[in-house]
């Protein structure tokens, strides 16, 4: 008589994808860079982890999204001492006509934007030319009771431009921020004013307003250039979630950005000099004609 087969444990579906991501990082990592690419970190592909974490215990949460962060996010190769240190090295880097219109061509921003989420730690540059710009983005799909999406038509910017978004609520992610955490973050900044006269106003308790479907979660990564700076190549990793808002208007409206890089830095002399968003407006759209 044989002895029973030994027991194996197959490891979860989060391990596995977290592996796999790293060894696809590592394989990218170690194959060297050709002049003028604009090659992603990551693999480009799309993936859909339903209720990834977000069902678990808050400190398995929070271990399961950092660890998936941590295997994402590239190494941050430089650190600029100013926006005119990061603009040296940009320069020959970056095609002149493309990086002299920074801040100047409509609807762009300009390198103390970029100097600002560097230092946020919100964007990496890759050692390369040109270099590759890395950020993490979560993306929200607010649905209202009618079934709708809501969408960001278009920006008001600080230098009077007007700036077309069509998608949906979008907020670029802190170091070691989980999805959940930062989409109800984005909630907050971006909407906050138009929930019941002003969320802080009203001293509202988020739990009672935001409700976050946690079977929703899904991520993808996109390889592209950056239409905020023309020029530099993008890789952007996009986490999606869908959400509930209470108190938002059924039709129409729009919100004001209080002050976007208020409180964060201590040169406010920096982030004076960035083009910063002054007023949202949004709209509701049926969900068929979402691509996100």
């Amino acid at each position: 008589m044989f002895p029973p087969p030994p027991q194996t444990t197959l490891p979860s579906l989060p391990d596995l994808l977290l592996t796999a991501l790293s060894v696809c990082f590592l394989v990218s990592s170690s194959k060297p860079h050709i002049g003028g690419s604009t090659r992603c970190p990551f693999p480009r592909r799309f993936l859909k982890i339903p209720a990834m974490s977000l069902t678990n215990t808050t400190t398995s949460k929070s271990s399961k999204n950092n660890n998936l962060n941590n295997t994402l996010l590239p190494p941050r190769r430089h650190s600029f001492a100013s926006p005119q240190s990061l603009s040296e090295w940009l320069k020959p880097r970056l095609p002149s006509e493309s990086f002299a219109s920074w801040g100047v061509k409509p609807g762009t921003k300009n390198v103390h934007n970029l100097w600002l989420e560097l230092s946020q730690g919100e964007t990496s540059l890759a050692d390369s030319t040109p270099p590759v710009r890395t950020v993490h983005v979560v993306l929200v799909r607010v649905t209202g009771k009618h079934g709708k999406i809501l969408v960001e038509s278009h920006q008001e910017l600080s230098d009077g431009n007007v700036r077309k978004r069509g998608r949906p609520l979008s907020e670029k992610m802190k170091p070691n921020e989980d999805p959940e955490s930062a989409a109800v973050r984005g909630i907050m900044e971006e909407l906050g004013s138009a929930i019941g006269g002003g969320f802080r106003a009203a001293n509202f308790e988020i739990d009672d307003i935001v409700t976050i479907d946690p079977n929703s979660y899904e991520m993808r990564v996109e390889e592209r250039d950056s239409g905020s700076y023309p020029g530099l190549p993008g890789c952007y990793v996009l986490h999606t979630l869908s959400a509930t808002v209470e108190g938002l208007p059924e039709g129409d409206f729009s919100t004001y950005e209080v002050d976007e890089y208020g409180g964060v830095f201590q040169d406010k002399i920096v982030a004076d000099e960035a083009v910063s968003v002054k007023k949202h407006h949004w709209t509701w759209v049926s969900a068929d004609s979402m691509h996100t």
